[in-house]
């Protein structure tokens, strides 16, 4: 278990690990320390990002013009904002750049194609490593995602080798749900060794819940889903959502915006269901649940327990509806076992920076179906 806000000891190296999710909110930090390889969470900063850069970023998910120049611009933009997370966290810590081993930078997936058109296919993140070792005087690593598809993985999701770390039990068998703008599942059995851990995506988190209220309210989020509390759910447009082939595909998959869009939406949203929006997004709230809970009960037999961490831990409507979905499980949010949900994936890619630090595996061939064990991530000296 992950010790929040302990005390570092005096020979303890540090990492920071920064998130940009497919929520596009804002970027989340985190500064662990590690004493005998166990993490400890330092501090944590947050920074939204600015709407130009987030409509971009958007944009960037779908082909359009001048895509070569937009992205490069984009990607130094959100590298300004990482840099000013950074900053946030020395500044909070009183900590040098110098005390600072590596920093971990995901970027900004903007395009997610493993195995696809010549069979290795590609993932997008916008980054400039470079100009972020530049800005803040610390080693990154950066690009953690491609050889896991270079060997034939889906390059994600890496998250269930952290979650083991941080929430695997050795009596229990515990799966963890990360709800971000895509949702992903790891499944931690009892006693298990690392290469029996699985993990997989499981289709929309908050991506379309936050499309819908945005385009409909205003609001970027539906906060603590009470909007869609306001509606009912439509039972034949859920039907349609939940008839989506990837949802019924067998792990290792992934997914992204590429699919989960709002063009995807719209081609199964009749013009009489668009006219009752809180009905739709009450919709769009159990799709997600169902998608969720489905997998937990084809895919983890025997859990005792559901983690959920991400943006839609917070919501308490989804979370509700997940409970009463799986009433054998007791589903809770990551922060009453230690690691606040906002935290959780950027705590995960400070580990990450350790391990290619270090020169330790970060995949898992049973989530990604890559070819073996790869270490993961380009290190950018300070």
């Amino acid at each position: 278990m992950i010790d929040a806000l302990a005390a570092a000891p005096s020979t303890s190296e540090c990492y920071i690990g920064l998130m940009s999710g497919t929520s596009l909110d804002g970027v989340d930090g985190v500064l662990l320390s590690f004493e005998a390889g166990r993490p400890h969470v330092r501090g944590h900063a947050f920074a939204p990002l600015p709407d130009p850069l987030r409509a971009e970023l958007l944009a960037l998910n779908t082909s359009g013009a001048d895509e070569l120049h937009r992205a490069a611009l984009a990607a130094n933009a959100l590298v300004a904002v990482y840099a000013q997370v950074t900053q946030t966290l020395l500044a909070e810590s009183g900590l040098p750049a110098s005390a600072i081993t590596a920093l971990g930078a995901h970027g900004q997936t903007v395009r997610h194609r493993p195995r696809e058109f010549d069979g290795t296919g590609y993932t997008l993140q916008l980054n400039n490593p470079a100009l972020l070792a530049e800005l803040t005087g610390i080693t990154v690593v950066a690009d953690f995602r491609s050889r896991d598809v270079a060997a034939g993985g889906q390059g994600a999701p890496l998250v269930p080798l952290f979650h083991r770390e941080v929430f695997g039990r050795d009596h229990a068998t515990v799966a963890v749900l990360n709800l971000g703008g895509i949702s992903n599942l790891g499944v931690l059995v009892r006693n298990a060794s690392a290469d029996q851990v699985i993990g997989f995506d499981c289709g929309p988190g908050n991506a379309l819940m936050d499309y819908w209220c945005h385009q409909h309210t205003g609001q970027a989020y539906d906060a603590a889903g009470a909007w869609a509390a306001s509606g009912h759910v439509l039972p034949t447009l859920l039907e349609r959502l939940l008839a989506e082939p990837f949802l019924h595909q067998a792990p290792p998959k992934s997914t992204g915006r590429d699919l989960f869009n709002p063009t995807w939406l719209s081609a199964r949203l009749t013009e009489a269901e668009a006219m009752a929006p809180a009905n739709v997004q009450a919709t769009l709230l159990a799709f997600t649940a169902h998608c969720c809970a489905a997998d937990v009960l084809r895919h983890a037999p025997g859990c005792e327990q559901l983690i959920v961490c991400g943006g839609g831990a917070l919501n308490t409507a989804l979370m509700q509806s997940l409970q009463t979905l799986l009433p054998m499980l007791r589903v809770q949010s990551s922060g009453e076992v230690g690691l606040p949900p906002l935290q959780v994936e950027a705590a995960a890619f400070a580990w990450l920076a350790r391990k290619a630090w270090h020169g330790e595996t970060g995949s898992l061939p049973s989530v990604t179906g890559t070819r073996g064990a790869r270490v993961l991530g380009a290190i950018y000296p300070r």
